[in-house]
């Protein structure tokens, strides 16, 4: 009767201990997100991005040597062709100069027709298209360094093509980037995919061995 007794309290405690380890598995399968939206068992962005992971992502903003289309529609005097200027502005006729630089095509067509519809005109309907993007930057390590032509569809990697490649001093592990917005550059490991924006400055440094 005592065998029994001990053989039955032996049989609940690891039945007991079976059951809590069981539940701990299941709940350490739960994602548990962080408030900036990444799970804590994700991997963190690389040191190499400078801490900044929004360097990567792909937003347009308008800047200078940027040549706008604009339409106005019904008013041939307002449409037409119009560069962004060194102070950032967009000069229009009657209108006068409308700031562009750091805005998406949205927000400036919004403060167009916010300018437009005091004193101008009652309902401006306005299309707002990129005609010509302002170039990139590549600088450093490179064979052919300088500015370039944007293109759409532009990655990092045929940013360094179209600069000649890597030097033979060059370090091909990481790169800096300086993008429009960012008030420092931003250190990227290679292999990378990211797409190159207008105003890019790209700067691959010198190896020390």
């Amino acid at each position: 009767m005592v065998m029994r007794k001990i053989f039955l309290g032996r049989t609940l405690f690891i039945l007991a201990f079976a059951g809590i380890a069981n539940l701990t598995a299941s709940c350490s399968s739960i994602s548990d997100i962080s408030p900036s939206g990444l799970s804590r068992s994700s991997p963190l962005p690389s040191a190499h991005t400078a801490a900044r992971p929004e360097i990567a992502k792909r937003f347009y903003t308008l800047g200078v040597g940027d040549k706008l289309k604009i339409t106005v529609f019904g008013e041939d005097n307002l449409s037409g062709e119009f560069d962004v200027g060194a102070r950032g502005m967009v000069s229009l006729p009657l209108v006068g100069d409308i700031p562009a630089k750091g805005l998406s095509l949205p927000q400036f067509r919004a403060r167009m027709a916010k300018q437009l519809s005091s004193g101008y005109l009652k309902d401006p309907r306005i299309t707002v298209e990129v005609l010509n993007y302002r170039g990139f930057f590549v600088h450093g390590e490179v064979r052919s360094g300088g500015e370039f032509k944007y293109k759409t569809g532009l990655k990092i990697r045929d940013a360094i093509a179209m600069a000649g490649g890597f030097s033979y001093r060059a370090n091909e592990g990481y790169f800096y980037l300086m993008r429009e917005g960012f008030s420092k550059p931003s250190k990227i490991s290679f292999p990378n995919n990211m797409p190159v924006l207008p105003g890019d400055n790209i700067r691959i440094p010198e190896r020390f061995f």
